[in-house]
């Protein structure tokens, strides 16, 4: 199948668009492709597209007065706006005003939880569990109430016992 824009070339990119239930097929070449892209990314940047799925210029008042810069590596909340990129980790505390209500529509929250292994996770998990027993052990042994204790004792002996395996 030829480029449905050039007309010379094999397609090799192949775009379907489904708007009030119509579908439309366009079958397009590299080259063609990438000219397309140059020309969508010089009509507007990563950040703009963001921005305007997210309305963030509609939320955040004055955005366009923001002068400031990071002061690690010096980009602007401008030019994070034209390239969609953040200069350095320092970036994320000098913008997050102006990040989070972003973050959150896109990651579906502004603070990253982040994941571990699941043999990791287990392990934090069993080893916070074994600091609250010991919390609550010595709160047995001060109020001297030693059957609870005794019992609390066992159990964490039993998850020390797992922890060496």
């Amino acid at each position: 199948m030829l480029c449905d824009i050039c007309g010379k070339y094999p397609s090799t990119v192949h775009l379907t668009e489904i708007v009030d239930n119509q579908m439309t097929e366009l079958h397009i070449c590299e080259h063609c492709a990438k000219e397309k892209s140059v020309q969508m990314e010089q009509q507007f940047g990563l950040a703009d597209l963001l921005a305007g799925l997210t309305d963030i210029g509609k939320q955040i008042e004055g955005v366009g007065k923001v002068k400031a810069g990071c002061s690690e590596c010096g980009l602007t909340y401008d030019d994070f706006r034209k390239n969609g990129r953040l200069g350095c980790g320092e970036c994320y505390s000098v913008f997050k005003g102006y990040l989070s209500s972003l973050l959150k529509k896109i990651h579906g929250s502004s603070q990253h939880t982040g994941k571990a292994p699941e043999k990791l996770s287990k392990s934090v998990k069993e080893k916070s569990e074994l600091q609250e027993l010991k919390m609550k052990l010595s709160i047995a042994i001060h109020n001297e109430e030693f059957e609870e204790a005794a019992k609390l004792r066992d159990k964490i002996r039993v998850l020390e016992s797992k922890g060496e395996k």
